[in-house]
């Protein structure tokens, strides 16, 4: 049993020199190797590595594919029983690999797994990211274990039990090597941004489950590549938002979910308006745009619509969330 750590770098050099130390003193001596894919950075990386870790292996590409071309890419030259798919800026501690492992190992009916993510920043809480497992409500609005929209919990152990999810975070996901090529990678439409949502929807239609595995512990720095106040990350996650829809919605579902999903994008987007918030509202609208031009060419899942469907809220998080106060934590929803 092999297992490849992939890191998929752009012009990461001090997240490298900050986090790879880290994760070589954490990882098992045998049947486990570390990979650094380069998307075509201009800085000296791959050089720093070469000269600092030289048993790093490292891909090296021609340009900036994103997030889900960049590893799509890497994993096509990479031999290995399960990857993991890893943030440049992601701190591991002990044990974190042997207890996701271990699990796998003891489920075979588990595909995708991902540890408990807290923040590197303030690391008793978790981290927006992932937290403790990843969900989804009935319009695609994602939320976690620990996350419900900018509601963060502090990890005081109320999550500590492994659960079934809706979604793992591609900050640190674990996947069998021959689901990630069944599936065919990540969505490269997407480019960066729910696209690992996308993919662990299309694994649970293919009859695969999907764990967040808390006795594994890592912290996330969050926002390496885009901040989190973007407007291009806006842009990318209302965009993939509605392509993740259109691909996997039953089709029986589909056009009215569609439909409410849109008013509701509509609805935040003149909240941004009216807050004089201009680039957000410019960046819905691009994404409202660029959707309907994508959606023509979007290939609907041709995976069975009963597939595995725990971990997805049947109702609006959003909604729940307001009405709430913003005071709405996980352990409250009944799912």
């Amino acid at each position: 049993m092999d297992i490849a750590i992939v890191i998929l770098n752009w012009n990461g050099r001090s997240l490298l020199e900050r986090f790879v130390p880290v994760l070589i003193d954490n990882i098992p001596k045998e049947n486990c190797f570390v990979v650094v894919a380069d998307n075509g950075s201009t800085d000296d990386s791959l050089a720093w590595l070469e000269a600092n870790y030289p048993q790093v292996e490292t891909i090296a590409l021609d340009s900036n594919y994103g997030f889900a071309g960049g590893y799509n890419r890497a994993l096509k030259q990479v031999e290995a029983d399960y990857y993991v798919l890893l943030n440049s800026d992601v701190e591991v501690t002990p044990g974190w690999l042997e207890s996701l492992t271990a699990f796998m190992e003891d489920n075979p009916d588990v595909g995708i797994c991902q540890p408990k993510i807290r923040s590197l920043a303030q690391r008793d809480y978790f981290e927006y990211a992932g937290a403790a497992g990843g969900y989804i409500d009935r319009y695609g609005y994602p939320f976690c274990r620990g996350r419900i929209l900018s509601r963060i919990e502090k990890d005081n152990g109320q999550y500590d039990e492994e659960q079934q999810c809706f979604w793992a975070s591609g900050a640190c996901m674990m996947v069998r090597s021959d689901l990630y090529h069944y599936l065919g990678g990540l969505d490269e439409t997407f480019f960066a941004h729910m696209e690992e949502i996308d993919f662990c929807w299309r694994a649970k239609l293919a009859g695969h489950q999907v764990w967040a595995v808390p006795q594994a512990v890592v912290y996330h720095l969050g926002g390496a590549s885009l901040d989190n106040a973007s407007p291009r990350k806006l842009y990318l996650n209302y965009r993939n938002s509605l392509l993740m829809l259109q691909k996997n919605l039953p089709t029986s579902d589909r056009r009215r979910i569609m439909t409410a999903r849109r008013a509701l994008d509509t609805a935040a987007s003149l909240v941004y308006l009216f807050t004089g918030r201009w680039s957000y509202f410019k960046a819905v609208w691009r994404a409202k745009r660029d959707f309907r031009r994508l959606a023509a060419d979007v290939e609907v899942s041709s995976f069975s619509e009963d597939g595995n469907d725990v971990g997805r809220y049947d109702g609006s998080i959003v909604l729940r969330y307001f009405r709430s106060f913003g005071s709405l934590t996980f352990d409250r929803l009944r799912m």
